[in-house]
């Protein structure tokens, strides 16, 4: 399993959101979040601006769906054909272990499922 962590602008999550659901991955936390990039920011004026508003989209994918998962939000969270700086970026980790908290369903990255004795 992997986590797909994917930072686009907020004009942009909406249409993320709608693609991954559309493809079959409705399972999605969002977060708020503030940084930069290389771009070290906006200046504008005479005020720079360090930290642009963006979202955080996390969902945890089978490693088969990941190159399927990637090319959904790339598409989705582009700005024009081209895209542009500070359309986001994508980050991609191995998930070890699952777990449900209401069923108490243990999930590995090898397919197991165990229930969790409490």
């Amino acid at each position: 399993m992997l986590m797909i962590r994917s930072i686009v602008r907020p004009t942009k999550v909406d249409d993320v959101l709608a693609a991954l659901m559309e493809a079959g991955f409705p399972a999605v936390t969002k977060i708020s979040v503030v940084g930069r990039g290389k771009q070290r920011g906006i200046k504008i004026g005479e005020i720079t601006y360090d930290e642009i508003p963006k979202e955080m989209l996390l969902t945890v994918v089978p490693d088969s769906d990941k190159d399927f998962v990637i090319k959904t939000v790339i598409k989705a969270a582009r700005t024009g054909d081209k895209g542009a700086y500070g359309d986001g970026k994508i980050f991609v980790s191995q998930v070890d272990e699952v777990y449900t908290i209401s069923s108490g369903i243990k999930e590995t990255a090898s397919g197991e499922i165990e229930e969790v004795k409490i």
